[in-house]
């Protein structure tokens, strides 16, 4: 509690304290401006990639708002959250969610278990990202099987990528309406010759949020947590570094009485060699080990009806070649996991100790072929899952996902870039699609897990195409589509059971009875984002923009919706600015869902209406800013239609958000 209070005090004093210190401190820049992109190991253009990756910028997530990395990719096309509780919203790619997207920081896995339950959060902030990345479709071959439907990558300065010659920061502070949210962080980074270190905190309090229907009970949220690094550089742009971070947190599960109580501790080391040994450029090694814990607690005497841990190893060796025959760039990598799951109490009639290993080796090609610029993936995995599924008896499965893809992107013209990818995408089944085995309060289901189920493959395909609209105006679109073979998936019964798992048609039970088990299922979708220059008014440029996308998804055969699809959204707005101040709207309208599964319910569609003025006071310090941005202005009643809870949740009415910030 009484970091809590420090990090937020700290928080709002920085702010002022940046003030001073910029009219002493030298401009140096970000020192995160320097990225891999998410997508491939070979930097670079982005636009050179078949596939298109967004970003989501520093100023966007703190005008988003929110605890989980979905609320700051809400504006992402083909992103959507799980909206399950204020402190857990992971994030949904495409209809895809859980094992199906990769959740990383700086390419490391988050190492929780979010993908254990959709009331499990995940302990990455938004607070303390510099940038967030997300990659759909085929290139995603470099995070494992995992990362089927896609990655969504947290990029931060925790270990410093270059080096820093002084001091500079980032102090922020935020009040928002809806929840009486009061948040703030503080980000150093300093160095003198070779040496760079990194610090940063944060803190928020959220109480329970309002709705157009009242407030919704148990949906409060309580999180902060610090992080320091540091860099070595020598030789000719060459680096090692490590870094430790501690995050806890306290929330609500809205749908049920309970809340939960989490905390990881997690260590990180990051380095990258230059080499120049003939083909041979660079070499990249990362490393973390992440112990997570969370406990289930009853607010009736504060008892512990479950406790859920998760220690985890990844790590990952990325060789990077230059011009080799016919390739003008290639790399080779390999990587490691290791992953022992437990939960006690109650959570152990849910699921007993699982282990799951992996090991895979991967390679990334890029060629010029006539006019076409061509990027191809492979790689092979090896997974081993222990576990103990409902019958008792210890169980062992082992699989090789082998997977592949290969792209190609053409340049029509200087302003327009047109691309195809095809892939084959293998994912093995997660532990709990294997092994559940009992009652999971939380979401308030009663899971059984399928220890025969086989290796699910993707097969896609998906245009895009990049259009440079005037100097700075930009238009983005994809259109695609994946076969699914074995398709895992929780199926809805519509029968309700006790904990003890006797289910029945309009029983008695609290629980929903949801079994694993596998189907060939069709997907396919389209996203689009443009933003366009329009005209000068008023003494500042004015712009348009527009928003899109769409998912719908069916198992083959006639056999009905893929549940919980999330539904389709088209709009657009407007931004005016000049040299102080930026203003703009969005208006989307987001369509009801009616094509639901088994037991599942339909949800209305909506208007979101969202709106921002950030200000910049004095032209000598652009680094200070005073941002008030409005969510739901029309105050509209939502449910989310990727929710399992959402017959009980509504989500926030209209929040109305103001942030300070200064860079130093």
């Amino acid at each position: 509690m009484r970091l809590r209070s420090m990090l937020l005090t700290a928080s709002s004093a920085g702010v002022l304290l940046a003030w001073t210190a910029m009219a002493q401190a030298q401009d140096l820049g970000h020192s995160v401006s320097e990225v891999v992109v998410t997508a491939s190991p070979l930097a670079g253009d982005p636009d050179r990639f078949a596939t298109i990756v967004e970003q989501v910028g520093r100023d966007q997530v703190l005008g988003n708002g929110g605890a989980s990395l979905a609320d700051a990719l809400r504006n992402i096309p083909g992103v959507a959250g799980t909206g399950f509780a204020a402190g857990a919203s992971r994030p949904v790619i495409r209809g895809m969610d859980a094992q199906r997207v990769k959740l990383a920081e700086n390419g490391l896995s988050s190492s929780d278990v979010s993908d254990v339950g959709p009331d499990h959060g995940v302990p990455i902030d938004p607070l303390a990202a510099q940038s967030i990345e997300v990659v759909r479709g085929a290139a995603t071959l470099r995070y494992g099987s995992q990362a089927i439907g896609g990655v969504v990558n947290v990029i931060n300065n925790r270990i410093p990528l270059k080096p820093i010659d002084g001091i500079e920061g980032e102090a922020t502070t935020a009040y928002a309406s809806s929840a009486a949210t009061g948040e703030g962080a503080v980000s150093i980074d300093a160095g003198q010759g070779p040496f760079a270190v990194h610090l940063d905190g944060f803190g928020r309090r959220a109480s329970n949020y309002e709705t157009p229907d009242g407030e919704q009970p148990n949906s409060f949220f309580r999180g902060n947590g610090y992080s320091g690094g540091a860099s070595y550089f020598f030789g000719d742009d060459s680096r090692v570094g490590a870094s430790g971070t501690h995050y806890e947190a306290r929330y609500g599960i809205p749908s049920d009485d309970t809340y939960i109580r989490m905390k990881q501790d997690k260590g990180a080391f990051g380095s990258s060699f230059k080499l120049d040994q003939g083909a041979l450029q660079r070499l990249n090694v990362d490393a973390g080990y992440a112990d997570y814990t969370h406990s289930e607690i009853d607010p009736e005497g504060n008892v512990v009806l479950s406790t859920f841990n998760n220690k985890e190893w990844d790590g990952r060796a990325e060789a990077l070649f230059g011009p080799t025959g016919p390739l003008s760039a290639s790399a080779l990598g390999v990587q490691f996991q290791d992953r022992k799951f437990s939960a006690l109490g109650e959570g152990a009639d849910y699921l007993l100790p699982t282990h799951t290993e992996s090991g895979a080796a991967f390679a990334f090609v890029e060629a010029p072929i006539g006019a076409l610029q061509m990027q191809g993936a492979l790689r092979v995995e090896r997974t081993r899952i222990e576990g103990t599924p409902a019958s008792g008896v210890s169980t062992r499965r082992n699989y090789t996902p082998v997977s592949g893809s290969l792209g190609f992107t053409y340049e029509a013209s200087d302003t327009l870039r047109l691309g195809l990818t095809a892939a084959s995408a293998a994912r093995a089944p997660a532990q709990t699609e294997l092994f559940a085995r009992g009652p999971h309060d939380g979401p308030a289901t009663f899971e059984t897990g399928d220890p025969s189920l086989k290796i699910e493959r993707a097969n896609s395909l998906e245009a895009t195409a990049r259009y440079k609209l005037g100097s700075t105006g930009r238009l983005e679109a994809s259109v695609w589509g994946a076969r699914f073979d074995n398709y895992i998936y929780g199926a809805l019964t519509g029968r309700l059971c006790d904990e003890d798992g006797v289910c029945s048609l309009g029983g008695d039970g609290e629980l929903k009875e949801l079994n694993y088990g596998q189907r060939d299922a069709n997907f396919w979708g389209a996203e689009m984002k443009a933003f366009f220059p329009l005209t000068s008014v008023a003494g500042g440029k004015l712009s348009g923009q527009v928003l899109g996308d769409y998912v719908r998804a069916k198992f083959t055969g006639g056999g009905g919706d893929v549940p919980r699809i999330q539904p389709g959204r088209f709009g657009g707005g407007l931004d005016w600015a000049n040299d102080t101040i930026d203003a703009s709207f969005l208006v989307l309208a987001v369509s009801s869902q009616d094509h639901v599964g088994v037991a599942d319910l339909a949800t209305d569609g909506y208007t979101s209406v969202d709106a921002q003025v950030r200000w910049k006071p004095f032209k000598a310090k652009p680094g200070i800013a005073l941002t008030l941005v409005g969510h739901n202005l029309a105050d509209e009643t939502i449910r989310n239609a990727t929710a399992l809870n959402k017959d009980a949740v509504v989500m926030p009415g209209r929040d109305v958000r103001l942030v300070l910030s200064a860079k130093f």
